[in-house]
């Protein structure tokens, strides 16, 4: 038997690609490329790379990517402070890497990233980790200050989450020559 949207999913999925494509490109990019490493959906390595620098880049995201496992089978069910530290460490060492990066430049966008990374289960705690890794010293003070002024008070707030799981995932779409399109 197929699976079939209901209309409430196809709005989320509208909902979804308009804030994706609110987000700048160069933030557009590095979500797609953290996806495309972060689920081991294509070669980042030969798909995002222009040049050497960003070749290191992609390797040393993927090595720190290969946390995700661990930290996708850690999210803690409730708010019990036993489960915090094994699981907010490399949570917020993974979303330090990323802000570090400079393409994440909002909380929506680390939201968007990892909400899909990890699943739906860990938006109680990414207000959490975004503010830890954003406040970071490794991060120069100016990008600090525009993360952290980023997270609004409903955002930082919220009596409650979604468990819903995204439904857009975005990917790299090849450029089609328009000239070479049959008339």
């Amino acid at each position: 038997m197929g699976t079939r949207m209901r209309p409430a999913d196809g709005a989320m999925t509208l909902a979804e690609m308009k804030e994706f494509g609110g987000f700048a490109a160069g933030t557009q990019r590095y979500i797609r490329r953290s996806l495309d490493i972060g689920l081991d959906r294509d070669d980042a390595m030969s798909r995002w790379s222009r040049d050497v620098v960003e070749a290191a880049s992609i390797r040393a995201q993927a090595r720190i990517y290969g946390r995700l496992d661990d930290i996708r089978a850690m999210v803690p069910d409730d708010s019990g402070l036993d489960a915090v530290e094994p699981f907010m460490a490399p949570l917020i060492t993974v979303s330090a890497f990323d802000l570090g990066q400079g393409r994440l430049t909002s909380f929506a966008a680390y939201r968007f990233l990892y909400e899909r990374l990890i699943g739906a289960h860990v938006r109680p705690w990414l207000p959490g980790a975004f503010c830890a890794a954003a406040a970071l010293p490794h991060l120069h003070p100016d990008l600090r200050r525009t993360l952290l002024q980023s997270i609004s008070e409903a955002a930082a707030t919220a009596p409650g989450w979604s468990s819903r799981e995204p439904i857009f995932y975005p990917q790299w779409v090849e450029k089609v020559d328009i000239a070479a399109l049959p008339n």
